[in-house]
């Protein structure tokens, strides 16, 4: 095994487009796995693997993902490589979402607790609080993936505050922190992390071209909020998404 190239250690990732063929993530079961070495290698035990449940992904549901994350669980095993998995996806906020059985989302650990959502806007769309609501009804914790990649954020950075109020936790992408530093999204990622705004901070792994970027992110991160911070965001608020 590769020797540690980070200082935090025992981090568990919550976005990751880690299973091959799925979505625009790995392509390959060879992709997947080079990616599960270099994570490890980084400091990475755990891994949620976090397909798009977009409608133009009609297969991934919360019966397959589970499915899906067990065959490739038995191939890093087979490779001795010690990345745990687990499922979980990441919802695409659309206007027509509530017209579906909430039951159905594809949750963290399919437990119906913790849901990753994402939403790209120029402006706050009206269907967004009334479908975060939706899901809180339904005993649901909603995470906002890369709120610093929003338009709509980047151009109204106190929209911090109103997801707060509604109970909304956010979650960095560490590729943002390794941007042009006069990148809208890094600029907002930067501010972000200085303002605390951050519950977690995911990889959002796509494939392994891109992702020396995000564990460069991952050290820029370190650098400006500390490691203990980086822990908080990696290691210890993730473990509250294995809850059952």
């Amino acid at each position: 095994m590769e020797r540690p190239l980070f200082p935090v250690q025992g981090m568990l990732d919550i976005h990751s487009h880690l299973l091959p063929g799925v979505d625009d993530g790995c392509a390959s079961l060879k992709d997947s796995m080079e990616c599960a070495r270099r994570m490890v290698a980084a400091g990475y035990t755990e891994s949620f693997c976090t397909p798009h449940f977009w409608p133009s992904y009609p297969k991934t549901t919360r019966e397959s993902i589970p499915r899906w994350v067990e065959t490739l669980q038995r191939e890093l095993e087979a490779n001795a490589i010690p990345l745990k998995l687990y499922p979980g996806s990441e919802i695409s906020l659309r206007p027509n979402l509530m017209e579906g059985d909430v039951r159905l989302l594809p949750t963290f650990g399919m437990a119906g607790k913790y849901a990753l959502i994402d939403l790209w806007a120029d402006r706050m769309p009206t269907f967004f609080e009334p479908t975060i609501r939706w899901m809180q009804a339904a005993g649901m914790t909603v995470i906002l993936a890369h709120p610093e990649r929003m338009r709509a954020v980047q151009e109204d950075p106190a929209l911090a505050d109103y997801f707060a109020e509604l109970g909304v936790l956010l979650q960095g992408n560490l590729q943002c922190f390794n941007d042009r530093p006069d990148a809208a999204p890094r600029i907002t990622v930067e501010r972000f992390i200085a303002e605390d705004r951050y519950f977690f901070l995911g990889s959002d792994l796509h494939n392994p071209e891109s992702l020396n970027m995000r564990l460069r992110g991952l050290n820029r991160a370190i650098e400006l909020a500390g490691i203990s911070r980086v822990q908080k965001l990696t290691v210890e608020n993730p473990r509250i998404l294995l809850t059952q």
